[in-house]
């Protein structure tokens, strides 16, 4: 069984404040997802647990932990792929729905397109009976967090069919403009997993939609040779020369992970078969 599972509640964690309680979550995820991998369980499945999971936690800036908008609304932005087919479902701009992801899914496999946006996603959303928020003013508890949409979380796997998914979730920036969209879930830009790589992406989104990072990581290791942890170092780098800030986790058919960062920390967590089980936020 050769599987290995990378997972993030955001980039811009800062050195003055203590992250125990999200690295124990993290840590119990991780076993969680773990488990669910050596039972032979899809990446696709144990993707959108983990990051169904981190955003009911409220730790992150992403689900529970979300901020609102200058308009005092939270709007939720996810997406999800899966390498093998390539096929990808996202929502942005959601109101009123307790997991994008679950919404981003049910995209991917119940419609035939890959983005819903604003009241079209959320008319989805009821049509496949997604669970509401019933009260959003003692529901959402924003997360602190260190740089602006440093909450983001994601999760990527390699099963042990050797088929790799990614998930990417956000609420964004907080006080954004109603609208705005970050990379969470531009497929391409904060998320993406083909045959090569699985990658999801945390930052400042407007920068990583420039670079289109999450697909660039893949792209490197297909048209350079590049190793994953090179591939992602340099997409990485493309977003810093940009002036950008943030950071990715991506597992490849290798069963390799990275989990490099150009901001103060990330949380960050992995898990693979070969036995390795590490949590960290900070180097």
């Amino acid at each position: 069984m050769i599987w290995a599972l990378a997972l993030h509640g955001g980039a811009g964690a800062i050195a003055e404040r203590l992250y125990a309680q999200e690295e124990a979550h993290m840590a119990d995820l991780l076993a969680k997802g773990a488990a669910m991998l050596e039972r032979g369980e899809s990446a696709l499945d144990v993707v959108t647990q983990m990051a169904e999971a981190l955003e009911a936690c409220g730790l992150h800036v992403a689900g529970k932990g979300a901020a609102p908008n200058s308009d005092g609304v939270v709007e939720l932005d996810a997406a999800i792929m899966d390498g093998p087919s390539r096929k990808a479902g996202a929502v942005a701009a959601l109101v009123g729905y307790v997991s994008p992801i679950k919404v981003a899914r049910a995209v991917m496999e119940h419609t035939s397109h890959v983005l819903l946006a604003g009241n079209g996603a959320a008319r989805f959303a009821a049509s496949q009976n997604a669970e509401c928020v019933d009260d959003p003013s003692t529901y959402y508890k924003a997360a602190a967090s260190g740089l602006p949409g440093s909450g983001t979380i994601g999760a990527v796997a390699r099963d042990a069919n050797g088929r790799l998914a990614a998930a990417t979730s956000t609420g964004g920036l907080g006080g954004k403009l109603p609208g705005r969209v970050g990379d969470s879930p531009i497929i391409g830009a904060g998320c993406w997993a083909d045959q090569r790589a699985a990658v999801s992406c945390t930052g400042l989104g407007e920068y990583f939609m420039r670079t289109v990072t999450a697909a660039d990581v893949a792209a490197r290791i297909a048209y350079a040779g590049a190793s994953l942890a090179e591939a992602a170092d340099g997409a990485l780098n493309d977003v810093k020369q940009l002036g950008g800030d943030g950071g990715l986790i991506a597992v490849d058919a290798n069963r390799h992970a990275a989990t490099p960062f150009i901001s103060q920390g990330m949380k960050r967590g992995v898990a693979t078969s070969s036995g390795v089980r590490d949590v960290k936020t900070f180097r």
